[in-house]
């Protein structure tokens, strides 16, 4: 027994310890350049980071210039770089766990300023362990409140808060609406819906204070009042939006053409119990935070920490030269900057592998996704077939959407599992010049329907100049097929839905470019209602 223990012991003594970015991102310190605003900022993280330090930081820090502190395993490192036309100070402060030993948090705080220009501040979170498993529930550090709190925080132009953002009038939800069609977002918006019934017109079954702190920076959480979700609905269609206590999260670049699928929904009851609550919290920040790690582009925005030390010594290697100093000082402002880069490379490497790591789990996901799908799909084609043979009707009975503005709900609802539009044919029908909506519902409804039934009976052949209703036919595209990309796979485009007369007239001119995927056994609709320019028209 005694020798499992040390067994375990050395094992764990001998563990690699890795550093592992939890979040980042980059924002603007106040609506308006202002020097005031850099040095309150600036104080703040001083501030956060002396109550975290084990001491008092030196003079120096709080005069804004390089520093290094050091005491009990905790370290705090500031650099200032100053320019002709610019002011860049940051800071790298390491604070252990409290309750898991080993376990080591870092953040890095860079406030900087250019001649005219908003001040900026890049945040990054780290944490270093030798956990082989690493389970967290990230969380932005206060100093991004406390920012927040005096001098305001901005992500593409929208203000970011640690309060949830209460929709509770039209102007707020008319506001709520412009963020999530805003095409320049970049960050998840958390909209949790108010239950029903309720006696709290602002109590959503998730902690929206929480989840706002938790985010800030990284994502915004809105409650949604319970009398304005049908007005959301309105604006974003059924299948898009968010109510009777259910969370969903809207993704950048957001439109009512947007598969629902894309933007990821809790419903209320999938929340019933103490862990529905605590997974979907948990799920919503570390989400939040990997996002975070997807969309901001290293070395540039935000700024690393080690990007900012190694300039500063290059700077400091340089002076020296010019000033003649002596060899000693030389080599050791070398050997500093020297270990400086290495580290750099080490953090490369580490960065390297999380992703090599999130891309294999990512592809493992996926997978699965797709095993699933098939076993799915084989299984609905199993109770269709049951259905049918005790007779059940088989024609669908749905009523067709008349406006084009209606049609994607309408094949999301109605179509899903045996039909599919790609983003491209999303967009095609949003404002198209094809006129009439309803025929085009229609010709879906066929491919859902006797188009799907014929490839899984393996009679595709049999369809070529079929008729589908008066001047409708299908038909292979001959010079017109194409090849796209879809869910990481090339695929041929080879039929399509044609009226006759060979006009080309966008009024007058209806096209369904689709192909089979027997994988999913789904009918994939490529590109619509628009006659595709090729190399042949």
């Amino acid at each position: 027994m005694l020798e499992d223990v040390l067994n375990k012991t050395i094992i764990n003594s001998t563990r690699s310890i890795k550093e592992h970015e939890v979040l980042r991102f980059s924002a603007t310190i106040g609506d308006a350049p202002n020097e005031t605003t850099v040095d309150i900022a600036r104080k703040e993280v001083l501030r956060w980071t002396e109550r975290r330090c084990g001491g008092e930081l030196p003079v120096s820090a709080w005069n804004f210039e390089s520093f290094e502190y050091f005491t009990g395993g905790r370290t705090s490192v500031g650099v200032r770089i100053e320019g002709e036309s610019s002011d860049i100070w940051g800071i790298r402060a390491d604070d252990p766990d409290k309750n898991i030993a080993g376990r080591t948090w870092t953040t890095e705080a860079i406030v900087g300023a250019k001649n005219g220009e908003v001040a900026k501040l890049s945040l990054r979170l780290l944490v270093s362990t030798a956990e082989p498993d690493l389970n967290i529930t990230a969380h932005t550090p206060g100093l991004a409140q406390q920012i927040s709190d005096k001098c305001g925080l901005f992500i593409d132009r929208w203000r970011m808060s640690p309060k949830p953002w209460v929709i509770d009038s039209e102007s707020s939800l008319n506001n709520l609406v412009e963020m999530l069609f805003d095409e320049n977002r970049t960050f998840p918006v958390f909209v949790l819906s108010v239950p029903d019934v309720t006696s709290d017109a602002n109590r959503t079954i998730i902690n929206s204070e929480a989840l706002a702190k938790a985010t800030l920076g990284i994502g915004r959480a809105a409650i949604l009042h319970s009398n304005y979700t049908w007005k959301l609905t309105n604006i974003v269609g059924k299948s898009r939006s968010v109510f009777g206590g259910a969370v969903r999260v809207y993704m950048p670049k957001f439109s009512i053409n947007s598969d629902p699928f894309d933007h990821k929904l809790f419903l209320a009851e999938h929340l019933r119990t103490e862990d529905g609550i605590t997974d979907c919290s948990k799920w919503l920040r570390n989400f939040a935070a990997t996002e975070s790690l997807k969309k901001k582009g290293l070395g540039n925005d935000p700024l690393k920490f080690s990007t900012l030390r190694d300039a500063s010594l290059k700077t400091k290697q340089e002076r020296l030269a010019l000033d003649g100093a002596a060899d000693s000082a030389q080599l050791s402002a070398a050997n500093e900057r020297i270990a400086a880069l290495e580290k750099n490379i080490d953090e490369e490497i580490a960065t390297q592998e999380y992703f090599a790591k999130e891309h294999a789990a990512a592809e493992a996901r996926a997978e699965d996704a797709e095993r699933l799908l098939i076993a799915s799909n084989q299984r609905i084609q199993f109770l269709v077939e049951k259905l049918q043979e005790k007779g059940a009707a088989q024609e669908d009975e749905t009523e067709l959407p008349s406006d084009w503005s209606e049609l994607n709900d309408w094949v999301d609802a109605n179509l899903t599992g045996r039909l599919v539009l790609s983003p491209s044919a999303r967009r095609g029908i949003r404002s198209p010049k094809f006129r009439d909506a309803s025929q085009a519902a229609r010709c879906l409804l066929w491919l859902a329907s006797h188009c799907r039934d014929s490839h899984i009976n393996g009679g595709d052949g049999s369809l070529r100049e079929h008729p589908i209703e008066d001047g409708i036919r299908n038909a292979h595209c001959g010079g017109d097929r194409y090849e796209t990309k879809w869910q990481g796979r090339t695929c041929t485009v080879n039929w399509h839905v044609k009226n006759g007369g060979d006009t080309r007239d966008p009024e007058r001119c209806l096209r369904i470019y689709y192909f089979w995927d027997p994988a999913t056994s789904q009918v994939v609709v490529s590109d619509m209602p628009a006659h595709r320019r090729t190399g042949a028209t």
